[in-house]
C-alpha cells in the first residue's frame, strides 16, 4: 500500500484540495486518510456516485478549484450522465479526478459480478474520452503519474481518472471488529430474529455486502435452503425495487427486502414506488448501522436520516420509529405482516459482525438463481 497521507500531500500541492464520493474497499486507506486530515466540508460522502460528481463541480464553478471523486468502478454507470452532461468538456468543462477502484481486473480473479465491470472499466474511460494512469504501488512512481494528470485536467478543463488496482490505496483487511454505538444487535442476529417472525415461505431480497453473506450463512446455520433468498450481490441500490418486483409478482408470498443504510441512501427514490402500486405483500426492512461497512466503516448518513417519516411520506406503513431489541424486532414484524399495504421498518444495530464469516463464494450463480426461480415457478403451479 502507498503512503496514502503523502498522496494526499500530492493532491494538495497540485490544488485537489475538495473530495466527493462512495467508500470503496480498494480506497479504504485513501478514504480513512481523508476522514482523519480533511474536514467534513472538503469530503462529502456522497448518496451515490452521480451525486459525487454533481458537488464535485459545483466545487468547481464556486472556486475554480479541481475536485477529486472518489468510486468503485461499479458506480460508473451512476456517473455517466453527469460525467458527459454536465462535466464534459462539450458542456461545462468540469476538470475533475475521478479515483476508482478497480474491482473484477482482468487475471486477478474476483467474485463473478465484478468481472464484466472489471474487463469494461478502461474501455468505458476510453469511450467517455476520458485519460488515465493506473495507479502503480510506488509512492514516487505515482507522484510522476498523477502530478501530469492533473495538469491536464487543469489545462484542458476535462475529467481524467486513477485506476487503483488491489492493494495500492488499501490495505487487505478490513476491520470486522464490533464498534459501540448503544445498540444491542448485529446484523445477523436483527435478520435471525425477522426469519423468526416471518412465515418460512417468505422470499427474502438481500442487499449487496455483508447482508448477503450473512443471510447465505445464516441458512447454512439453521440447516436451511438457499431456494427462497435472492442475494443482490452487485447492483448496489437496487434490492428493494428487486423486491418490489418480485412482490408485484408473486402476491401469494410475502417479500422482505433486508436492505442497508447506505443501499437505500444510494438510490432512496425508489421508497417513492409503492405510492403507486399495490404491494401489501411487501416488507422494506433497512439494517441500519450508520456506516458504509463494507467497504470499511466509512459514516453514512444512516442515523441521521428519519428513513421512518420518510418511508411514511412515500406511502408505507411504518410503527412510527425505528426499533432495536429482539423483541422490539419481531413484534415491529408480526404487526407490520397483517397491514394492508407495503410496510417499512428501520432496525438500528451494531456496527461489526458478529461472527467471522468466509467470503461468500458460490460456485455458480446461475445455479442460484435457477433454484429461486423454480422455487416460485412450483409456488405459481400449485395455486
Amino acid at each position: 500500500m502507498i503512503d496514502n497521507e503523502r498522496f494526499l500531500d500530492v493532491l494538495h500541492d497540485a490544488g485537489v484540495n475538495f473530495f466527493s464520493g462512495v467508500p470503496d474497499s480498494y480506497l479504504n486507506g485513501f478514504c480513512n486518510c481523508l476522514l482523519e486530515n480533511v474536514p467534513d466540508e472538503h469530503n462529502v460522502i456522497a448518496a451515490n456516485e452521480g451525486n459525487a460528481v454533481a458537488i464535485a463541480s459545483a466545487h468547481y464553478f464556486s472556486t475554480g478549484g479541481v475536485p477529486l471523486v472518489y468510486m468503485q468502478n461499479s458506480g460508473i454507470g451512476n456517473a455517466i450522465n453527469p460525467l458527459l452532461s454536465l462535466a464534459d468538456r462539450s458542456v461545462y468543462g468540469v476538470p475533475i479526478v475521478l479515483l476508482i477502484g478497480w474491482r473484477g481486473e482482468p487475471g486477478t480473479g474476483d467474485h463473478a459480478q465484478h468481472e464484466v465491470q472489471g474487463e469494461l472499466t478502461t474501455r468505458l474511460l476510453d469511450l467517455m474520452s476520458i485519460p488515465f494512469v493506473v495507479a502503480e504501488d510506488d509512492n514516487e512512481l505515482l507522484e510522476k503519474q498523477v502530478r501530469p494528470l492533473i495538469l491536464q485536467a487543469q489545462r484542458e478543463r476535462k475529467v481524467v481518472a486513477i485506476i487503483a488496482r488491489k492493494g495500492v490505496f488499501a490495505s487487505e483487511e478490513k476491520s470486522t471488529e464490533p464498534i459501540e454505538n448503544g445498540y444491542p444487535l448485529f446484523r445477523e442476529e436483527a435478520i435471525e430474529v425477522v426469519l423468526d417472525a416471518m412465515p418460512r415461505d417468505t422470499i427474502y431480497v438481500a442487499t449487496t455486502g455483508r447482508a448477503t453473506r450473512e443471510l447465505y450463512f445464516l441458512r447454512e446455520k439453521r440447516g436451511e435452503g438457499h431456494d427462497c433468498d435472492f442475494l443482490n450481490v452487485g447492483s448496489m441500490g437496487h434490492a428493494s425495487s428487486v423486491a418490489v418486483g418480485l412482490a408485484l409478482a408473486n402476491r401469494a408470498r410475502k417479500v422482505v427486502c433486508l436492505d442497508g443504510d447506505s443501499a437505500l441512501l444510494m438510490h432512496m427514490g425508489a421508497l417513492s414506488m409503492v405510492s403507486k402500486l399495490s404491494v401489501p405483500n411487501f416488507l422494506h426492512i433497512v439494517l441500519n448501522n450508520g456506516a458504509h461497512e463494507s467497504v470499511g466503516g466509512q459514516p453514512s448518513a444512516g442515523m441521521k436520516v428519519d428513513f421512518t417519516a420518510i418511508a411514511y411520506g412515500a406511502g408505507y406503513s411504518t410503527v412510527g420509529q425505528p426499533v432495536s431489541t429482539r423483541e422490539e424486532i419481531f413484534a415491529a414484524v408480526q404487526e407490520l405482516d397483517k397491514e394492508d399495504k407495503a410496510a417499512f421498518l428501520d432496525v438500528r444495530i451494531k456496527k461489526g459482525l458478529s461472527r467471522k464469516l468466509p467470503p461468500l463464494n458460490i460456485p455458480s450463480y446461475l445455479d442460484l438463481i435457477n433454484g429461486f426461480m423454480n422455487e416460485l415457478k412450483t409456488d405459481r403451479e400449485d395455486n
